[in-house]
């Protein structure tokens, strides 16, 4: 190809039905309805579209219908490694149904999700998915279906709330360690209404047994680097602590950190449970005992509950819980074992 020569025309419709002998209305048919055309012209479309690589406009059809075929997805910090389940099980079920989903990454902050949320709906989403925290009022009046993701802080009116059961998670990562003989555990904590619930479960399960809760960064982040400096504070502050639970996987990789800057040892000086059973609690070099939230699976219910609402308006708001399983690896052991 040299300078001067002309740039590749992308096929049309039109290009489609004239090579397979039909008419454009008749490619758009099998485009939208391919059950409706008799199968020898549903082939020769179909073959005509393959040889000539056409690709159907989004916009095209969005024009055509009053759906985009797309909805929006709202996140508050792409390095929770949570969200990517929760898509995986969001898109194994919405791509069999032409879906896409349309990603949007905020800052915490309500001004920050509100913004990153009128964005998706600005492009005409047919459904919104919150995984972050609004307030109970934001998303008053957005006119499509909307799903929160996860324990929030506020759910807005008439959303669907699908979530991991995280305060029988929290119980579980407590029964876990009170099983085997600890009795001085700390928990690294943050805001948020997902922490809240494992913390209140966590913190239950061991005044139910009349051991005392050990809690740092209640009101902080839950990052890696939040991870370390709230077990710092608990190291300081509690130096007898033989294991530690943290509010997500990332944070007790920050964890993991403060432990072995204090020429301390997981497990034999210190277990350690993290949340969310992520690919980093699954790697061989951590093998991090975790509370598997169900990620994949509060998608997938995520999912089907948008597509519920999207076909049929009248269909009401739910109230969902995924129980949870712990995932016993190599950072947990008796104490002094």
């Amino acid at each position: 190809m040299t300078l001067n020569s002309p740039k590749t025309r992308r096929p049309t419709i039109y290009d489609v039905a004239k090579q397979a002998g039909v008419s454009p209305s008749l490619v758009s048919l099998v485009l939208q309805n391919p059950a409706r055309v008799s199968d020898k012209r549903r082939e020769a479309v179909q073959t005509a579209i393959s040889d000539l690589g056409y690709r159907p406009s989004r916009a095209a059809t969005t024009l055509a219908s009053s759906r985009t075929k797309s909805i929006g997805l709202v996140i508050d910090d792409y390095r929770n490694l949570w969200f990517v389940d929760l898509l995986r099980g969001m898109e194994a079920v919405l791509t069999d149904h032409g879906y896409q989903v349309m990603l949007a990454d905020s800052r915490p902050g309500e001004n920050r999700i509100r913004e990153a949320a009128d964005g998706l709906l600005a492009m005409h989403v047919d459904g919104l998915v919150i995984a972050a925290e609004p307030s109970a009022s934001m998303l008053a009046g957005t006119g499509v279906p909307t799903v929160v993701a996860g324990w929030r802080d506020g759910v807005p009116a008439g959303a669907d709330l699908i979530t991991n059961d995280d305060d029988g998670g929290g119980g579980m990562a407590a029964s876990h360690l009170l099983g085997l003989g600890h009795t001085r555990i700390g928990h690294l904590s943050g805001s948020g209404g997902a922490a809240a619930h494992r913390r209140a479960g966590f913190r239950g399960r061991l005044q139910e047994s009349g051991v005392e809760p050990l809690i740092g960064g209640e009101a902080g982040g839950t990052s890696e680097e939040d991870g370390y400096n709230s077990a710092c504070w608990l190291l300081d502050h509690h130096p007898d602590i033989t294991a530690i639970f943290a509010a997500n996987d990332t944070m007790a990789l920050g964890a993991l950190g403060a432990i072995k800057a204090r020429g301390l040892a997981v497990p034999a000086d210190i277990s350690l449970i993290g949340y969310d059973n992520s690919t980093l609690a699954k790697s061989r070099y951590l093998e991090l005992t975790s509370v598997d939230n169900r990620s994949d699976l509060v998608g997938v219910d995520v999912a089907k509950a948008l597509l519920a609402r999207i076909q049929d308006s009248a269909v009401g708001p739910q109230r969902k819980l995924i129980e949870p399983a712990l995932i016993v690896r190599g950072t947990t052991a008796r104490p002094g074992f």
